[in-house]
């Protein structure tokens, strides 16, 4: 037992010698520098510049980058019918044919009818400015000739018209038109979708207008939970703020190359918006009094000073603060219980008095 004590004992001194030592050279303990009078003891930590972060959650819902019902441009009987629901088609593919044999034969007799205006036309010019004819006459011939190719390119318009074909490249949807149907104008044959892109529109508030720019990141998970989530890029934003939801329009695109989404899904949208620059310390430094927030403070001649800050920001035991302090201020961390405006203090290494705490628990238990 006696040589613990005195194990003990020599520790403790050595551990003593060790914090005086240090207190003397280190930069990280700060001694008040009054011989005559002991400082209240502290440790402080510096307050460093950091951004606000604000995380807004919205629902997402995804439509297709570019998605249309195909509606047949004139009536009549449906003779051909050239996709399936789901298949892919290229930009100019024919979908679906109706009767054209009017629309042929119109055709056949503007182009015969313009022949014949072009014969007429050609012998005015080839009889010369002798021949026995007006000017009148040439007029009416070179009129005939505009009008019959005005005739026949509305006749091949006309026949055009007998077909549907693709004007972009996508992916069509169900149909429910089969040949010997009678469509109008009116009758939707299909959808088609180009999924390549989605853009996915959700509502942000009012608050954040100006914070959001084209180009900014946007996380995506899709309700389904075994999908994985995405990353999409805001596209564009409404120019207009609602006056009921008091919420602004966002769209943004997620790439689709592996056709993994479809039109129509829904997401949870999750955004980090960076604001201004604040100071940030540990939540511990943190007090409340009857007139706010505040934090203690340490100056250059190692005297606490009582300091009205604003709350920003919590997050991960950190919070951002704005007040009337500088990058790099002292700040008690711990040791506000005793604190006093004015009072000097002592700051000391943590580490050192971890060291001091475990020697004079050793000593207390007798080891």
């Amino acid at each position: 037992m006696n040589k613990g004590l005195i194990l003990s004992a020599l520790i403790l001194g050595g551990a003593v010698m060790l914090w005086i030592t240090w207190g003397g050279d280190d930069d990280a303990t700060v001694r008040n520098g009054n011989s005559g009078r002991d400082g209240t003891t502290i440790t402080v930590t510096e307050a460093r510049p950091a951004i606000e972060v604000v995380r807004v959650d919205a629902v997402g819902s995804a439509e297709a980058l570019k998605s249309i019902t195909l509606f047949p441009a004139s009536s009549g009987e449906v003779v051909s019918v050239n996709f399936t629901s789901g298949d892919r088609v290229e930009s100019g593919q024919v979908l679906l044919e109706l009767d054209a044999r009017d629309a042929r034969l119109a055709l056949e007799l503007a182009e015969a009818q313009l022949a014949d205006a072009n014969r007429t036309l050609a012998r005015y010019d080839r009889a010369g400015p002798g021949a026995a004819f007006t000017p009148t006459q040439l007029d009416a011939a070179q009129i005939a000739v505009s009008e019959a190719r005005i005739a026949r390119d509305r006749a091949q318009v006309a026949l055009d018209d007998r077909t549907v074909v693709a004007p972009f490249s996508g992916t069509v949807g169900l149909g429910e038109i089969y040949p010997g149907d009678r469509i109008t104008t009116t009758t939707p044959i299909t959808t088609l979708d180009d999924r390549s892109s989605l853009l996915v529109r959700f509502e942000v508030p009012e608050a954040f207008l100006g914070q959001l720019s084209p180009g900014t990141e946007v996380d995506l998970t899709p309700w389904t939970s075994s999908a994985e989530a995405a990353v999409a890029r805001v596209a564009d934003l409404d120019s207009r703020v609602d006056q009921t939801t008091r919420t602004f329009t966002v769209r943004a695109v997620l790439e689709n190359s592996g056709d993994r989404w479809r039109p129509g899904m829904g997401f949870q949208v999750r955004l980090d918006l960076v604001g201004r620059s604040y100071l940030q310390v540990p939540e511990l430094a943190l007090q409340w009094g009857a007139n706010g927030a505040y934090i203690w403070t340490v100056d250059g001649e190692s005297k606490a000073r009582r300091t009205p800050v604003r709350l920003i920001q919590r997050k991960d035991g950190t919070v951002l603060i704005d007040g009337d302090i500088d990058v790099g201020q002292r700040v008690v961390l711990e040791g506000v219980q005793k604190m006093a405006d004015g009072r000097v203090v002592e700051v000391v290494d943590p580490d050192l008095m971890d060291a001091r705490d475990t020697v004079q628990a050793r000593l207390e238990s007798g080891l």
